[in-house]
């Protein structure tokens, strides 16, 4: 695209994020890079944050898509910080903690890997969970003690439809333990992956320009692009909330009356939920054919082992259709 298109479509998305991540001050639109999609903008960042053979802390389970990136340009390895369906005291599942983040870095050190970074997804996906301020906080600072970057991935921000809980940004803290390395990912979160849009945002300077060369790449259509920002803005998101609700409620009581568990979150396009009933033996084995029999129903349910879980038996579950097709669902 013309540099001019690109500095009115970087413009906008630092005037949204201003407002939807309720800064303390304007975003600068010299510190936000946009390229087609969130996979190329973390494929890129970690090229540039890291030599090959390093490696990045994920809290697991998580995003699956993560590995390939890494793996992608830069030869980044992911070191995961496993999480556990077992509720410690004051706790919940799959809970992270500092602790957890300690011992895994310490385990990467001792098998000898150089870990540069850590990645963090706000809302998680698969689970769902929403980071308090104060707990995003402890792992800010932790990554600050250990000299490491910080990439926290917001895509899922504006799909948090239950108003009891309040998503707080990366970008609405006043202060930052480490600003220069903490570096924010953001993507519309509609069901549109289709518009291959992803928009990166840091305060180093030297870390957007390396990102910038990526464009000749990972473009996009400027005006397109404009565009979507305006209508997401002024038209989509007060019916995608509703539309969400409804659809997280119609999909829950169905879960809750087959006494199939799950978590209970408020936010993202899916629901993390508990088949270990059905697998026996309990092993990522049976897993595998579970999943190849809902495919066989035309059902897609990604299991557990595609995001790193430790558990067999755990499968993502979205939520984020029609109504029509949630029933056809029901009866496969």
């Amino acid at each position: 695209m013309t540099s001019r298109k690109c500095l009115v479509l970087r413009k906008e998305v630092a005037r949204f994020l201003t407002f939807y991540c309720k800064t303390p001050k304007p975003l600068d639109p010299e510190n936000v890079v946009i390229l087609n999609g969130c996979s190329a903008v973390f494929s890129a960042l970690a090229m540039v944050l890291c030599d090959p053979g390093e490696a990045f802390l994920v809290p697991t389970p998580s995003y699956g898509g993560f590995a390939f990136s890494t793996h992608l340009y830069a030869k980044v390895k992911l070191v995961p910080v496993h999480l556990e369906s077992q509720v410690s005291a004051n706790g919940y599942p799959f809970q992270l903690t500092v602790d957890k983040l300690e011992h895994a870095l310490l385990r990467a050190k001792i098998e000898g890997k150089k870990v540069r970074g850590l990645v963090l997804i706000n809302p998680q996906n698969p689970l769902g969970d929403v980071y308090s301020q104060d707990s995003m906080m402890e792992y800010l600072e932790f990554a600050k003690k250990y000299n490491l970057h910080v990439i926290v991935d917001e895509m899922y921000m504006l799909s948090v439809f239950d108003e009891a809980i309040t998503f707080h940004s990366v970008l609405s803290m006043k202060s930052l333990p480490d600003p220069n390395k903490t570096h924010v990912i953001w993507a519309p979160d509609f069901c549109i992956s289709g518009f291959r849009f992803g928009a990166l945002y840091t305060h180093n300077r030297e870390v957007a320009s390396a990102m910038s060369c990526f464009g000749y790449l990972h473009s996009i259509s400027g005006i397109a692009q404009y565009k979507l920002v305006k209508w997401i803005d002024n038209i989509y998101l007060p019916s995608y909330h509703f539309r969400l609700q409804e659809a997280h409620r119609y999909v829950t009581r169905k879960l809750k009356a087959s006494k199939v568990p799950f978590l209970n979150r408020g936010s993202g396009l899916y629901v993390w939920i508990n088949l270990k009933q059905y697998l026996d033996p309990c092993t990522f084995e049976e897993e595998l054919l579970l999943h190849r029999r809902f495919l066989d129903h035309k059902l897609i349910l990604s299991p557990g082992k595609t995001f790193m879980c430790k558990e067999p038996g755990w499968f993502r579950l979205v939520f984020a259709a029609r109504p029509h097709l949630l029933r056809n669902g029901e009866w496969s």
